[in-house]
């Protein structure tokens, strides 16, 4: 298929190259000039802009830090028309960045009404995922939609579920985001507890990865060094996913749950916790760093 990929940062290009190597017609572009490199250097063919990348297109991928540019590049302005303008009749929008529930029903409206398919369908799995195709698709349409849009998150992901209605992806990646930051806050308490009662991480690790208290924040992304080799603890917390990001996630939580007005005590908690880790040190860093604001918020 003809594919336009906007946004060729660390979570797009390989998942642009992932599509190039199943055999489809990739064309990408990028308002980063060094994304646009990076893509030129992977054998990516780059477009002068998106909205000629989008014009040729059957299929238009969108990768966006935020809702407000999702919004922004479907509708143009009165100088500059929009992707939705220039793309044929009928186009499918997939929109794969993570943004607020309301932008994403926006975002399906506005495809709509200019005569296109539309389907949100945010990922997780980080840039590994990315890279080793195996992400998971949180995916917000109609049945038919999805349809379409499967055999192209299939070449990209592992897991492609389909939620239900418009906005329905994004709602589950916003919820299961909730669930991430809290259990990563618990495991990241229970090793410094573990460590001021003398028990060792090992031991811990042991204990805990084959009771009640496995998840993933434990046995994937563990926050010390050691019993999973592959976690960022051993990488001085180089991000596989970072503290700005996980931020900005429950940022979005917090939002839908000002929307619903769900009593989500934990869910705000570590929207707060996670506000500071990034406002500071851990912007840059995994978010299971944040074992190192507990540590140095525990009392001596």
């Amino acid at each position: 298929m003809r594919i336009s990929f906007l946004g060729l940062g660390h979570m797009g290009l390989p998942m642009a190259l992932n599509l190039v190597r199943a055999g489809h017609d990739v064309v990408g572009f990028d308002v980063v000039p060094a994304a646009i490199d990076a893509a030129r250097a992977a054998g990516i063919p780059v477009a002068d802009s998106g909205r000629d990348a989008a014009a040729s297109a059957e299929v238009v991928i969108t990768m966006f830090p935020s809702g407000r540019h999702v919004i922004d590049a479907y509708r143009g302005s009165a100088e500059t028309p929009g992707l939705l303008a220039v793309a044929a009749s009928g186009t499918l929008f997939i929109d794969s960045s993570t943004i607020a529930v309301d932008e994403a029903r926006e975002a399906h409206a506005l495809a709509e009404a200019a005569g296109h398919r539309s389907v949100d369908a945010p990922v997780s799995g980080g840039v590994v995922g990315a890279e080793n195709a195996t992400l998971a698709f949180m995916v917000g349409g109609t049945d038919e939609d999805f349809e379409a849009a499967r055999p192209l998150l299939e070449v990209m992901g592992r897991r492609v579920v389909h939620c239900g209605g418009a906005g329905l992806g994004q709602a589950a990646k916003v919820c299961n985001n909730m669930i991430l930051g809290i259990s990563q806050i618990a495991v990241a308490e229970a090793f410094v507890l573990g460590e001021r009662l003398g028990l060792s991480h090992q031991a811990l690790f042991d204990v805990a990865s084959n009771a009640s208290g496995q998840c993933w924040a434990l046995t994937t992304n563990c926050p010390v060094p050691g019993p999973v080799p592959t976690s960022p603890a051993n990488r001085d917390f180089q991000p596989g996913f970072a503290g700005a990001l996980m931020n900005k996630d429950l940022g979005l939580a917090e939002q839908a749950i000002e929307l619903t007005g769900v009593d989500a005590r934990m869910g705000r908690l570590a929207r707060e916790i996670y506000e500071e880790f990034a406002n500071g040190a851990g912007a840059g860093q995994d978010f299971s760093g944040i074992i190192n604001t507990i540590r140095a918020e525990s009392r001596a």
